[in-house]
């Protein structure tokens, strides 16, 4: 039966960290980075906390693509300290951190305590990028360094109560930043926008988000100084994650994580070398069109005001679209070019197709996926 969840509650707007002032509780634990530590962030977020009289300690380990032994360290952490109000500041990955920190520390108390006796923290996520939508979601993205791929944990336990949108968090993200964490923001939207649990509600996430990436996020990115742009791009980052939090994500998503898993790189621009190539292969512009999937993305294009007189128009559009904004934005348009050599990507390829086949995302795509459409799409973004 197909269901919108809302939740969490958003607060938003400069300034909007002064909830803080309002929070109840006694003591809190801090999932962070050292960078925004370093940045005066947290500094921002204690002061708050001490005019409530809230004791606190920070956790500032977290760091991009959080591992398995970053989680065990904050398990043990939380688990000493028993908070009673969970406080993620950072990119997506301190509050996907905090996220599967939180999961696996309520798992464990399961097999101990009676469920009934156990208590959630008050969880308030506040995201200092405007890309993953990690804020709004019930999804935590977790690298297991040994094997070299990206896990997707899934658990409506893992949404924040709040997610503070305040866009002055994010005055200090360089322009390469602002291009990577934008297109996951586009990728979500556009994935979400055409998987198969899409719905009424998704769409007009969905649509509003798409809307404002491509309105904002060249703007932002040649100005960091934008305010107006950096807000929207907040917004739209928090718009897309209801989407697909509420929707699913697809095959980009699973591309990206096998890709970025193995070679470490920035998970924006993993989606980015995909995203145009996805849109095709999903669309059938190469072969057999999928009218009802081309349709979806011909009413973006003209959402867009890009050409559509008919669903195969309005695809190719759209993907020509992204092709533009990724070339505006610096971004690399091939594989090689974002620093992975062919040799080893064919080196990896039959393990990364394995985990693209396995992976939480793929089933929600539109269409469905083979082995050798995996092998094709990596190849098509080798070249």
């Amino acid at each position: 039966m197909p269901r919108f969840l809302l939740k969490p509650q958003i607060q938003f707007g400069s300034g909007s960290l002064s909830y803080l002032e309002q929070v109840k509780g006694h003591r809190a634990c801090i999932v962070t980075e050292k960078i925004m530590v370093q940045l005066g962030h947290v500094d921002r977020v204690t002061r708050l906390l001490e005019r409530r009289g809230i004791e606190y300690e920070v956790f500032p380990e977290s760091r991009p693509d959080p591992a398995l032994e970053l989680v065990t360290k904050g398990l043990q952490h939380i688990i000493q300290y028993r908070p009673d109000l969970l406080i993620a500041i950072g990119g997506g990955s301190s509050i996907d951190a905090a996220k599967a920190i939180m999961y696996f520390c309520l798992k464990t108390k399961e097999q101990f305590v009676e469920h009934e006796s156990i208590r959630k923290p008050w969880f308030v996520a506040i995201p200092t990028t405007s890309g993953t939508g990690s804020e709004v979601t019930s999804y935590s993205v977790i690298t297991d360094q040994t094997a070299g791929r990206k896990m997707v944990l899934i658990d409506d336990v893992m949404l924040p109560d709040v997610a503070i949108l305040d866009p002055d968090l994010t005055r200090t993200v360089p322009p390469p930043v602002i291009a990577d964490t934008g297109f996951d923001v586009l990728t979500h939207a556009l994935e979400a926008y055409v998987s198969r649990p899409a719905n009424s509600f998704t769409d007009i996430y969905a649509e509003k988000a798409v809307l404002l990436v491509f309105q904002n996020l060249l703007r932002l990115y040649r100005n960091p100084a934008d305010d107006m742009a950096r807000e929207n791009m907040h917004l739209a980052s928090c718009m897309a994650g209801i989407a697909f939090n509420n929707a699913a994500l697809g095959v980009n998503h699973s591309l990206a994580h096998a890709l970025g898993g193995r070679f470490h790189l920035p998970h924006g621009r993993s989606n980015a070398l995909f995203l145009p190539l996805v849109i095709s292969f999903n669309a059938g512009l190469e072969g057999e069109l999928s009218t009802a999937t081309a349709s979806r993305y011909a009413a973006l294009a003209r959402l867009l005001g890009l050409p559509a007189a008919d669903p195969a128009q309005g695809a190719r559009a759209l993907a020509e679209a992204v092709r533009v904004l990724r070339q505006n934005l610096d971004l690399p348009a091939s594989i090689p070019a974002a620093g992975v050599e062919r040799a080893r990507l064919q080196e990896q390829l039959p393990g990364m197709v394995a985990d693209v086949l396995e992976d939480m995302c793929t089933p929600g795509n539109p269409r469905p996926v083979s082995r050798e459409d995996v092998i094709r799409l990596y190849e098509q973004a080798a070249s």
